[in-house]
């Protein structure tokens, strides 16, 4: 089976906003995370849509999603972990519990926050996860990136030709992914960003799928005001204006 999990955990505490998370604002017409649910629902390869927040707000999650996508009986919430990739393996224990934890199940992990996730870039997820057991969205880097050991000298200035800014999703296989995870020390779990690193540190191969600049992440105010701008120009191209 093919699962998109939507990771939902943050408290959007760089948004400025105490009142709620950063995936519940409202951008257009709806709430962010419902923009993101519905691009995972809708695509014919994800068989399954779980999604995974913090535990005070897995009702409320449950409530908005019955509210905005009622067909949409088959979503499953979950409460998150302490940390991202807890996150992700809760997601992982829920699909063992059911009894479809086999070689052939895919995961396709994604921000709630990233609402702009094209169907090109979920099918093409699916068909590297399959492929090649894991692949990462990445986009080209547009600036020229610099290391700094010290945050105050210049380190390396690295190749920007070789430099990639990551996105999501992140697909796996998650059985495989499961068992690199459990077979990590707590020293290297430490040093973990993402479910990808996981397959770096253990030397597997994670295979890169070409994302898009409008993929963005819903992170500060600013974004929000790009986002509005986003729907309001995806709108009058629907309208055919």
């Amino acid at each position: 089976m093919v699962y998109g999990v939507i990771l939902a955990g943050g408290i959007g505490s760089r948004m400025g906003n105490a009142e709620k998370p950063k995936q519940y604002l409202q951008v257009g017409d709806k709430p962010i995370i419902v923009h993101t649910v519905e691009k995972m629902y809708v695509h014919p390869d994800i068989e399954q849509v779980i999604v995974l927040c913090p535990a005070q707000w897995v009702s409320y999650t449950k409530t908005l999603l019955k509210k905005y996508v009622p067909e949409a009986a088959g979503i499953v919430v979950l409460e998150g972990g302490s940390t991202r990739n807890e996150t992700i393996m809760n997601a992982v224990s829920y699909i063992e519990r059911q009894g479809k934890l086999d070689d052939d199940t895919i995961i396709v992990t994604h921000d709630s926050v990233r609402p702009f996730i094209t169907h090109r870039i979920i099918s093409e997820n699916v068909q590297y996860a399959k492929s090649y057991g894991a692949c990462d969205t990445v986009i080209p880097a547009s600036d020229t990136i610099v290391e700094s050991m010290d945050g105050k000298v210049i380190s390396t200035i690295p190749d920007r030709s070789k430099m990639y800014q990551g996105q999501t999703p992140q697909s796996f296989r998650a059985k495989k992914l499961k068992e690199l995870y459990e077979s990590l020390s707590q020293q290297e779990k430490e040093i973990l960003t993402d479910a990808a690193k996981i397959f770096a540190i253990k030397g597997e191969k994670v295979h890169l799928v070409l994302g898009e600049v409008s993929n963005i992440k819903i992170t500060y105010p600013y974004d929000l005001r790009v986002a509005e701008a986003l729907i309001f120009s995806d709108s009058k191209i629907m309208q055919g204006q």
